[in-house]
């Protein structure tokens, strides 16, 4: 095992931890003092465009940019990566006119990012560009520039970028959000580039994947007698039986708490009817809404089982907190 640090050692990284959260966090809220139109310009530029956004870099400005064009491409932004310097060697054959290049450089003078512009808006596509430097020779091609440039690196020989590239994350965020939100991109939308994974089921999983159906639902009409509903109860293995009329509307539900209440009566099991002690009532849920939303009802309520209805009110599933783990909803 190693040694632990001396004190004196441990005080230093913690100072100096903590000094680069504050630079940064100070980057960032005098990013957002700095926010003007030019964030504006830059969402109607890309909503405007009838092609794909293009995202470009080098070095970390790179590593940015790869994250930025998949924030985009996964909320409704249809966006790609094209590194700066394989764009000079055949992938800019990727950009057509009608696709808007951001490009990103904290100096705004990387000559690989430089050397394909000119190229680019040659062939009618637009140009936001993300820098530093607002008089730099990127942000003065640029149709939209917006500035993220910080008063200091976190870095202690403020070299290393670390303020700076947490600007740029932070306003690539901002953009992909406030495009995000003018496209009127939902949790739908979000589910279906996103199918895999627990984010995937929570969202698209609804009720009517999960729950029971046909003769899995345990069910007795109206006028059966209790050793009936006890006997559904058992054969279906839910803790509960609904309770329906002909026409197969529920009218009530006799669960496992509504047993121990007929036992601590005195009830006669073999001849009192179901209609005399099911609960009226019962909580229910339609077979098309999201399982998720089953979920957080069984919680809040504290209950375990779910009857589910069609949009006429008819029984069609049976549901429990079993069947969403199994599902892996919860």
């Amino acid at each position: 095992m190693s040694p632990a640090p001396r004190p004196a050692v441990a005080a230093r990284v913690l100072e100096l931890a903590r000094r680069v959260l504050t630079i940064e966090a100070e980057a960032i809220q005098a990013l957002s003092d700095r926010l003007d139109g030019s964030l504006v310009r830059a969402v109607d530029l890309i909503l405007a465009s009838p092609g794909r956004v293009i995202v470009s870099g080098v070095g970390k400005s790179g590593h940015i940019g790869r994250k930025f064009a998949a924030t985009l491409a996964s909320t409704g932004t249809p966006a790609y990566f094209v590194h700066a310097a394989e764009a000079a060697h055949g992938d800019l054959g990727m950009i057509t006119s009608s696709d808007v290049l951001i490009a990103l450089s904290y100096s705004g003078s990387g000559e690989e990012l430089l050397k394909i512009v000119p190229l680019i808006k040659r062939q009618g596509a637009r140009l936001i560009a993300i820098t530093g430097n607002t008089s730099s020779p990127l942000a003065q091609e640029a149709d939209v520039h917006l500035d993220a440039a910080v008063k200091e690196e976190a870095c202690p020989l403020n070299l290393a970028p670390t303020a700076s590239t947490t600007a740029s994350l932070a306003l690539t965020d901002a953009l992909a959000v406030a495009l995000l939100d003018a496209r009127g991109f939902g949790a739908d939308d979000f589910a279906r580039s996103h199918p895999g994974g627990a984010l995937g089921r929570r969202l698209l999983t609804h009720v009517e994947d999960v729950m029971r159906t046909g003769s899995a639902i345990p069910r007795v009409a109206e006028h059966a007698l209790l050793a009936d509903a006890l006997m559904e109860m058992t054969r279906a293995g839910m803790g509960m039986t609904a309770i329906v009329g002909s026409d197969d509307r529920i009218v009530g539900i006799y669960t496992d708490g509504d047993l121990r209440r007929s036992l601590a009566s005195g009830c006669n099991f073999s001849s009192a009817g179901v209609a005399e002690v099911m609960s009226l009532g019962p909580r229910t849920i339609q077979a098309r809404a999201l399982a998720v939303e089953a979920a957080e009802m069984m919680e809040r309520l504290r209950i375990s089982q779910l009857l589910v209805t069609d949009e006429g009110g008819r029984l069609v599933g049976a549901l429990n907190h079993h069947d969403l783990m199994l599902a892996k909803v919860i």
